[in-house]
């Protein structure tokens, strides 16, 4: 057998790749570029999307720079309203301490209005005549002066307007018009039941009659 003969049988020498020539690997290097540049496109369009839009001339965002009398106006605003705060919740305490008995007096001004009404009802001259109904109408008496003492002492001021007085609505409340009465028109001409107050707070009105 000849060499020649011996290589055509030989399976390895006729299935050998050849060698790219320069053409076929320069139209290779198209197909190349063109799957990078999708690749690249395709990075770009996520970070475009993933990235804070900005309007037409916007700055970049920084560092803010704002005017120091303007800062300072600012934090002295917030300092008069946290302080007008703390000083609104302290007045709200103090009241509700010192005004947290304002129903126990409404509830003894009944007590003081019977004791008064007692001592009213007895006709004049009629305890000089009952030693036992003068010393009765003696305890009644002291027992109201002393309620009256204990209002006082705790801030409980006693309104009894006088014939005369001008009508003062924020503490008289008017029952009922007089007619021919001494007052002139628009005073109070009689008083019906005494008002209270607690400090600056009226806990009730005294009840008048008004002159016509």
């Amino acid at each position: 057998m000849t060499p020649s003969e011996n290589r055509a049988d030989d399976p390895g020498v006729g299935t050998a790749e050849k060698p790219h020539t320069g053409e076929e690997a320069a139209a290779a290097e198209p197909s190349d570029a063109a799957e990078q540049a999708s690749a690249d496109s395709s990075s770009t369009r996520v970070t475009s999307e993933r990235a804070p839009r900005r309007e037409a001339g916007e700055e970049p965002a920084g560092p803010s720079e704002e005017d120091p009398s303007a800062l300072k106006e600012r934090l002295l605003r917030v300092l008069a309203e946290q302080q007008n705060f703390r000083r609104r919740l302290e007045r709200e305490r103090d009241d509700a301490v010192r005004f947290a008995a304002t129903q126990l007096i409404k509830d003894l001004l009944q007590t003081a209005d019977n004791l008064s009404r007692a001592l009213q009802s007895v006709p004049p001259g009629l305890p000089d005549q009952n030693e036992a109904l003068r010393n009765l109408l003696a305890g009644v008496a002291a027992s109201e002066r002393a309620l009256q003492d204990t209002f006082a002492k705790h801030g409980i001021r006693r309104i009894e307007p006088a014939p005369g007085e001008p009508f003062d609505p924020n503490q008289h409340q008017a029952m009922f018009e007089v007619d021919g009465s001494e007052c002139e028109p628009g005073t109070i001409a009689q008083m019906v039941l005494p008002g209270y107050a607690y400090h600056e707070r009226l806990i009730r009105p005294a009840f008048v009659g008004v002159a016509r």
